[in-house]
């Protein structure tokens, strides 16, 4: 599933994105494709938008969504209120903009967990796959191998050595189980074909301490909550998640480049409406939140938070979801990852 994660994040024409589509047959998402003879209705937004964020306020995902709602609230020249929906890792938030009317009124900013969530909860009230349409991709945040310095691999194939020679010994923290920095470090170990041993915490920042004072020797993190670390000397740096390099760290390899072909585990962040969506309503959101994105304002934001703005089309990143879902799901089985509740 990476080749597939890979030719839909790089794909920049509809035949490619087919290929994408045609290779997940049976996966379909009910998300309508823009049409250029459907418009949307005239004088739209009438209205009030409210964008659903399933997680507190101050997050990651709660920052980006409120530079896209300011942005797009002077396009529309109405309100745009982000309303803070968190719990049950992410998925409160997502029933109530499944339930929701399908008009473009109600829309919803979320990470990569609404892909990982069918996969690790088994009894969600909604459909991950036929309950919400795609609409954007808002921004990617690359995440980052770390070690702590005393550990003895400068480079990620001495890291891969070393856990061979003692399998299961190297154990690696993460904010908790099913997350994705823990479901980077599963996917890493089966790419290289190493055991290593997963540490979950309740939250990031406590992993991390440990990790800074030599409890645990490794976590994956966001680059953007530990670059400071790294170039402090706290931590040493051993490649990005992204298939590409980080623009706020380009001196620090990817993982691919590294020795590990096609690793790709970056967070992303996404804006989703309901399924059954006006196929020109849909065009209209989608193409003012490209233009939103590309706003000074948002651009310095993203930066700031060590993100970059999405580029994909709305069929480009309907197929990237697919893919996504497909490759996580992967990896929570192999892995055999289960989560109460």
């Amino acid at each position: 599933m990476i080749s597939l994660l890979t030719a839909a994040r790089a794909a920049s024409s509809s035949v490619a994105v087919s290929l994408v589509a045609a290779s997940l047959v049976g996966l379909s998402l009910v998300a309508a494709s823009p049409a250029a003879s459907q418009p949307a209705p005239a004088g739209w937004p009438s209205q009030p938008v409210k964008i659903i964020v399933p997680f507190p306020a101050g997050g990651t995902t709660d920052i980006l969504a409120r530079v896209l709602a300011d942005q797009l609230a002077a396009k529309w020249s109405q309100s745009v209120v982000v309303d803070n929906r968190p719990g049950a890792s992410g998925t409160i938030g997502s029933e109530q903009l499944a339930k929701s009317a399908a008009d473009g009124y109600t829309l919803m900013v979320t990470a990569t967990h609404h892909v990982i969530n069918p996969s690790l909860f088994k009894q969600l009230r909604y459909d991950t796959r036929t309950d919400f349409t795609p609409v954007a991709l808002v921004a990617s945040v690359p995440n980052v191998l770390v070690v702590h310095p005393s550990v003895p691999a400068k480079t990620v194939r001495e890291l891969i050595e070393l856990a061979k020679r003692e399998p299961g010994k190297l154990n690696f923290g993460s904010a908790g189980t099913g997350g994705a920095n823990h479901l980077s470090g599963e996917l890493f170990a089966y790419q290289t074909g190493i055991k290593i041993t997963h540490v979950p915490y309740k939250g990031a920042a406590p992993a991390l301490n440990d990790l800074l004072g030599g409890h645990i020797p490794m976590m994956f993190d966001s680059l953007p909550g530990v670059v400071g670390h790294i170039q402090s000397g706290s931590l040493r740096a051993l490649g990005v998640t992204s298939p590409k390099r980080a623009a706020a760290a380009p001196d620090i390899p990817t993982l691919d480049e590294a020795g590990v072909p096609g690793f790709d585990a970056t967070a992303w962040f996404g804006l989703y409406a309901p399924a059954r969506m006006s196929a020109g309503v849909l065009a209209k959101i989608a193409a003012d939140v490209r233009e939103a994105l590309r706003a000074p304002a948002a651009e310095a934001k993203l930066k700031e938070l060590g993100a970059e703005p999405g580029t994909l089309s709305q069929p480009d990143f309907a197929a990237f979801v697919l893919a996504e879902m497909e490759k996580w799901n992967g990896v929570v089985t192999r892995a055999d990852i289960r989560v109460s509740q």
